[in-house]
């Protein structure tokens, strides 16, 4: 095998609470995660040359160190002694900065790929532990499907698949810095958090409407604030038929979970007209695990 071609796919939280702080900066979660249809398309090729060449789409991401698929490919490039060099193309489609893992699952793909590539023999349990030490949601981004997080996100339970559910997906035209949101959460300050046992217990029953109705997200009181026009596309979605809406991770994606194609296709036309979202997707949730 020279070349693989690969699916990095999003992801939304239906539920994402944080318990604490810890000395090192991070932060203890407990957060609901489920993989969604949208994805960036990735291609890896092996060249001669003992290099990693990255090219992109987007000419303002970072193709060197910088860039999480560059740490992936050089992470497994050491530890395994390879000589060989590697050329990245990657298509990207998932909003940047967006609350929706898209370095992560373009790093948690790169690992995939070189196993593939230069048959390593790796686990999804080798590779869920190697990419922890890239970013906190990369070993999710190898599991994919539904799952509860824990500890920094890399403690992982695989959950019952929740069933097909439409999922509109909105990205206002701004970045969140998801560190910022994190140093700026006041746990303290905390009244209610969300019912994460409440949602694992839906998604058992199978229930989407009792799903939608305990979703939660803690940072939703800090980016909000900083960024009101979160709140207007969630009460934009809730008035166009949206069951419940919600802010992805640290935002600034909301997601709304739509009874039918139908109506979300009816809301992400009012959403586009409207203009308070730069990029407005019609997806579905994703329940395939590992695969890529």
């Amino acid at each position: 095998m020279e070349s693989i071609r690969l699916k990095a796919r999003a992801k939304i939280n239906l539920g994402l609470d944080v318990l604490g702080k810890r000395d090192n900066g991070y932060h203890d979660v407990r957060m609901v995660m489920q993989t969604i249809g949208i994805y960036d398309r990735i291609i890896m090729t092996k060249i001669p040359e003992d290099e990693i060449c990255i090219v992109s789409n987007l000419a303002f991401l970072p193709v060197n160190e910088n860039n999480l698929i560059y740490k992936a490919v050089k992470m497994i490039k050491d530890m395994y002694k390879i000589s060989s060099g590697i050329k990245v193309e990657l298509n990207k489609f998932i909003p940047v900065a967006a609350g929706m893992a898209g370095g992560s699952t373009d790093a948690a793909s790169a690992l995939y790929g070189m196993n593939r590539l230069f048959k390593l023999g790796l686990s999804t349990e080798k590779m869920m532990e190697l990419g922890v030490g890239i970013g906190a949601d990369v070993p999710y981004c190898v599991m994919r499907g539904t799952a509860l997080a824990e500890g920094i996100g890399e403690k992982l339970t695989r959950l019952k698949p929740v069933p097909h559910m439409w999922i509109l997906i909105a990205k206002p035209p701004i970045n969140v810095s998801t560190k910022l949101v994190y140093e700026s959460l006041d746990i303290s300050g905390v009244k209610v958090h969300p019912d994460i046992d409440g949602i694992i217990e839906a998604i058992n029953a199978q229930d989407v409407r009792l799903i939608a109705a305990r979703m939660g997200n803690v940072l939703e009181g800090v980016t909000i604030p900083m960024y009101p026009v979160i709140e207007k596309i969630k009460q934009d979605m809730l008035e166009n038929g949206a069951v419940n809406a919600m802010m992805s991770g640290s935002g600034p994606t909301v997601f709304g979970i739509f009874p039918d194609e139908a109506m979300a296709l009816r809301c992400q036309s009012y959403l586009k007209a409207k203009g308070d979202a730069r990029q407005v997707y019609i997806t579905e949730t994703f329940s395939s695990s590992t695969g890529i």
